[in-house]
């Protein structure tokens, strides 16, 4: 038997779906935080089976999605100059910079710009290659910041000075404090992602529901996780009650991991940080600390760029908010698909734009 065959049997989905209709007898808003909540709502139609009081909105937790259009524009500026072999995981390549141009166009060009599927592939990379300077594109939350650690933590050892990353690291409390805060976001509840929580733990989120006075459950990505979640906290917000429950407990232990964080903070510390789509939001991003600035891509190639103009017609940010879906962008399915993409909710599977395009356009 699959380990996650139990969290998708129709009599366990059935029997949380009938709590839920029982529950949500008032309007709710629930934002799910994390683009891996999102592909999973979209692929298994979780939506389309809530009541009509329970309305979805899909927030910024696709490292994908968020990174701003400088940044790629600072990559595509790297990837140009000689003697350099750039690193990315695949989604990031497809991603447009300011200018509309991305580093698959590069790739097509014949500029070395490499797929990789572990930060540590750059390592390998950058020792079979000393005459070269490797740049890995770090993007992510605090999932895969801990995995950065350990490329830092090898080429300090080693001593390789031809590696650096280039970093668009990012942290959700923040962001979604952040939302909670704006008038234009206007949500009940909260679904945090559960992979994240495994690394921070889960106090942090205690504190933030207290100052956000929402119900927040973290949960895992089957149907039954997410709709558990769903059903506790529609079941605090009915009670009115401003709580974190761990419903993702067999993955998510309440501390974390103590080692990751260790090692995260000793590599890198809080630092404002752009979000595309919804602008700076002050702490919520992570940078090196300056005994290992030297391994930061921009301080090595001083590849300034001029601050693109956010007048766009993808409006992702609005639909991040909960403003709009992604039906109502009107690029949607037109000029944007996942072949051409437009905006960056697009190119990744975890952006809402494309999980609603690859699930809920018929």
């Amino acid at each position: 038997m699959w380990y996650d065959q139990p969290f998708r049997e129709t009599r366990h989905l059935t029997a949380l779906l009938r709590a839920i209709r029982q529950e949500a007898t008032c309007p709710i808003r629930i934002m799910e935080v994390c683009g891996g909540q999102t592909y999973a709502l979209s692929r298994y139609r979780i939506e389309e089976l809530l009541p009509d009081t329970v309305q979805m909105i899909h927030g910024p937790g696709c490292p994908v999605c968020v990174t701003p259009a400088e940044t790629v524009d600072q990559a595509l500026a790297i990837a140009r100059l000689p003697g350099t072999t750039l690193c990315s995981f695949g989604d990031m390549i497809r991603v447009p910079g300011s200018g509309g141009k991305s580093l698959q166009h590069l790739r097509t060009e014949g500029y070395d710009i490499r797929i990789v599927y572990s930060p540590l592939d750059a390592l390998d990379i950058a020792r079979e290659n000393r005459n070269r300077q490797v740049v890995f594109f770090a993007i992510g939350f605090e999932t895969t910041t801990p995995l950065y650690t350990l490329l830092l933590s090898q080429a300090v050892a080693e001593r390789l000075e031809n590696l650096s990353l280039l970093t668009s690291l990012f942290t959700l409390p923040a962001a979604i404090r952040f939302l909670t805060r704006d008038p234009e976001c206007r949500t009940d509840a909260l679904l945090a992602a559960g992979h994240v929580c495994s690394i921070t733990g889960i106090e942090e989120y205690r504190q933030l529901s207290r100052q956000t006075r929402r119900p927040i459950a973290v949960t895992g990505f089957e149907p039954a996780d997410l709709l558990y979640g769903i059903y506790r906290v529609i079941h605090l917000h009915n009670g009115g009650e401003a709580q974190v429950v761990n419903a993702y407990s067999r993955a998510v232990p309440p501390q974390g991991n103590e080692k990751a964080r260790r090692e995260t903070a000793r590599f890198f510390t809080p630092c404002d940080a752009r979000w595309r789509g919804l602008g700076t939001i002050p702490g919520s991003g992570l940078k090196l600390r300056p005994a290992y600035e030297q391994y930061e891509a921009r301080n090595r190639f001083h590849c300034a760029v001029n601050l693109p103009d956010d007048t766009t017609s993808c409006r992702a940010g609005e639909i991040m908010k909960g403003k709009i879906s992604p039906r109502e962008c009107p690029l949607f399915g037109r000029r944007c698909t996942p072949d051409s993409p437009m905006g960056p909710s697009m190119v990744s599977a975890e952006g809402a734009c494309s999980a609603f395009y690859r699930y809920r356009t018929t």
